[in-house]
């Protein structure tokens, strides 16, 4: 089963999150908020799509580009690891 339709609710609540941030800086746009507060909700927005991302790739990484099926070797689960944590890092 892909990781994605394993974990389905889980994300699309996330994306329901992400859509109630959206349109939180369209009332805010169409209601003429000062700028500053718009930028704030624009980065809450753009943090959670860079946690979804974050999370989607390490679940690719971790189902796709490793087998799961097979036991990785200590040195590919390391090195997972390591290009999970540059992914998450980088996102933030």
């Amino acid at each position: 089963m892909a990781h994605t339709i394993r974990d389905k609710e889980k994300l699309i609540l996330r994306i329901r999150r992400i859509r109630g941030q959206i349109e939180a800086v369209e009332r805010a746009l169409a209601s003429e908020q000062d700028c500053s507060d718009v930028m704030q909700l624009i980065t809450a927005a753009r943090g959670a799509m860079n946690g979804l991302m974050a999370e989607l790739l390490d679940d690719h990484v971790r189902f796709h580009v490793l087998d799961p099926a097979k036991k990785p070797s200590s040195e590919q689960a390391l090195a997972a690891d390591e290009l999970i944590d540059i992914i998450r890092s980088y996102l933030k």
